[in-house]
């Protein structure tokens, strides 16, 4: 079973989308290679729910990016050589043997490119195996006992076999005679070629490694650890997190557990509650990766699943009101909760979309049920304070906190930085005071 999210949560944090500006995967896609592309997206699609498989990607991510480890080859080496093992050859060797001869004829007679495109392929494959070769005896003597050794050593194992030896040691060569392309084009596009699609897969999951292992080194992140799903006790702990797409961003720390399992968090408008929220969830799904997270340091059970609320959509063609859409939404996040599973809930201003009386009555009753299904981690925001002040009354395990406003003056300026309790500040009139609305309007 992987961990479990939907669309809206994946919209809510930006993660995936190769098109989309600022989506967490285009932090990480710098893949020199379409195959890493395409694993790097899978990757992004199915996050993990073991803690012993996140646990081994976080550290080979992490010997990458300790060992500084580049990508070895060039891009149009590469594209030469998928081009070349992925054109079709004949499995009989005689028949390919009469091709190739036919190519060689038709190439002196017609000027046909068909055996200069398999000349440059072959040559472009042999330079490529030897500069893997290259890399793996290098990055063997650096890490024998690393978490990558096993990795290496299959590398190593398929670079050594007999039938590669003749081939690998053209090394440099710039043409061959007809004989030797016909059995060298048959021996790597037919008899090793299951074992050099290998090494291409491996190649592929190294490039994901190497983007990944870069932005962590540049960015600062660090790798999460996971313990394993207990039914009794969740926790997740973060040092210093912040949002992996922010320049400068301000760090806070966040403890849950099944002791205090909500946080609720209020704050003026701009104070910064979205972002904290956003940067908690892109921590706990990357962390569920196996990937670096913003962070100084995270330690995490594993769970079953995220489901976020910050961006809910009305809909105009179902005939649903911003307020009905966002009942649904916790209406769906009920049903899993209640199916006794370990989820991670993040509530961005629940009910804004009705009156305050109805928006304090709602988030009251709702965050007080939620409350009681101490299995699951939760992050509630609200600008209605008077629901923080009744719940903390009636749920003393509830963590209650917020993001301050300070004022200068008549301007107010935001810290970003979380504080315990929660805040009494009302700022909305004084900042459309500020913007001179109603001198506008009255002219």
């Amino acid at each position: 079973m992987s961990f479990i999210s939907d669309k809206q949560t994946l919209d809510d944090l930006n993660v995936v989308g190769k098109y989309k500006n600022n989506s967490i995967f285009n932090l990480f896609n710098h893949t020199h290679t379409r195959g890493g592309e395409r694993v790097l997206e899978n990757l992004f699609q199915y996050p993990l729910s073991d803690a012993v498989e996140i646990n081994k990607r976080s550290a080979i991510f992490d010997y990458f990016r300790e060992n500084d480890i580049s990508f070895p080859f060039e891009k149009e080496l590469f594209d030469a050589v998928e081009h070349y093992t992925s054109s079709p050859t004949h499995g009989n060797q005689l028949i390919a043997m009469l091709n190739m001869c036919r190519r060689k004829f038709l190439h002196y007679i017609a000027s046909d490119k068909e055996f200069e495109v398999i000349s440059s392929g072959l040559l472009a494959t042999i330079e490529f195996l030897n500069i893997l070769r290259d890399f793996v005896t290098y990055q063997g003597a650096r890490g024998r006992s690393s978490v990558y050794a096993d990795t290496l050593e299959e590398m190593n194992g398929i670079l050594q076999e007999k039938r590669l030896e003749e081939v690998l040691n053209e090394r440099g060569a710039k043409c061959f005679s007809l004989w030797q392309m016909i059995r060298y084009d048959y021996l790597l596009r037919c008899t090793c070629l299951e074992n050099i699609k290998r090494l291409m897969e491996i190649i592929y999951w190294m490039d994901v490694y190497v983007a990944g292992g870069r932005v962590a080194r540049e960015r600062g992140f660090t790798s999460a650890v996971a313990v394993p799903k207990n039914e009794q006790e969740s926790h997740i702990h973060i040092t210093n997190v912040f949002h992996p797409q922010l320049s400068g961003a301000v760090p806070n720390s966040v403890f849950i557990d099944s002791g205090q399992n909500v946080i609720f968090l209020t704050g003026a408008n701009m104070a910064g509650k979205s972002t904290f929220m956003k940067s908690f969830g892109v921590a706990v799904y990357l962390a569920h990766m196996g990937f670096p997270v913003a962070a100084e340091k995270m330690e995490f059970t594993v769970q079953d699943g995220m489901y976020t609320s910050i961006n809910v959509p009305d809909n105009l063609n179902m005939g649903y009101s911003h307020f009905y859409a966002e009942v649904l939404r916790i209406k769906k996040v009920a049903i899993e909760v209640s199916q006794s599973k370990n989820l991670v809930i993040i509530f961005d201003e629940l009910f804004k979309g009705t009156n305050v009386k109805d928006a304090y009555d709602a988030t009251v009753a709702v965050t007080e049920a939620f409350a009681e299904k101490r299995n699951c981690s939760y992050i509630i925001s609200t600008h209605i304070t008077e629901a923080g002040h009744t719940l903390k009354e009636r749920c003393p395990r509830m963590k209650f906190v917020f993001l301050p406003t300070v004022m200068d003056g008549c301007v107010p300026r935001y810290t970003y930085i979380l504080q315990n309790g929660i805040t009494n500040d009302r700022h909305g009139m004084m900042i459309i005071k500020n913007e001179h609305i109603l001198d506008i309007i009255n002219g």
